[in-house]
């Protein structure tokens, strides 16, 4: 399964090279790639914005769950907010300043199962 998750809020650029950089750090999860958007008007090159990640059926879910808790803990990270989705699914934003670490994992999986979840 790819999940993509693309940052906001904050230093957008910087955000998603330190959540590459820690989901990477997971063996778990495999194909953790930083992409981006194409050039809007007026910009000279793409925006690296957006993080990929591929994992398999057998547990990637609740480690990427537990990954993103662990990096919205640390300092400064209450700007940011989150956009995950999968090729063909839902949407799901989690903004730091308002996500349960309890209620990360059923979120996730409501986005990447195409079930209904409150936004965080």
């Amino acid at each position: 399964m790819d999940v993509h998750i693309s940052v906001t809020g904050g230093e957008t650029v910087a955000e998603a090279e330190s959540l590459t950089d820690w989901l990477r750090g997971e063996p778990e999860l495999r194909g953790v790639t930083l992409t981006g958007r194409p050039p809007g008007p007026g910009e000279m090159g793409s925006v690296l914005d957006t993080v990929s990640v591929a994992f398999g059926a057998g547990g990637g879910l609740s480690v990427l769950a537990s990954s993103l808790r662990a990096w919205f803990a640390q300092p400064r990270r209450s700007d940011v907010r989150l956009k995950i989705r999968r090729q063909g699914g839902t949407v799901v934003e989690i903004d730091a300043k308002r996500v349960r670490a309890g209620e990360l994992e059923a979120i996730l999986r409501a986005a990447l199962d195409g079930t209904d979840a409150e936004q965080a």
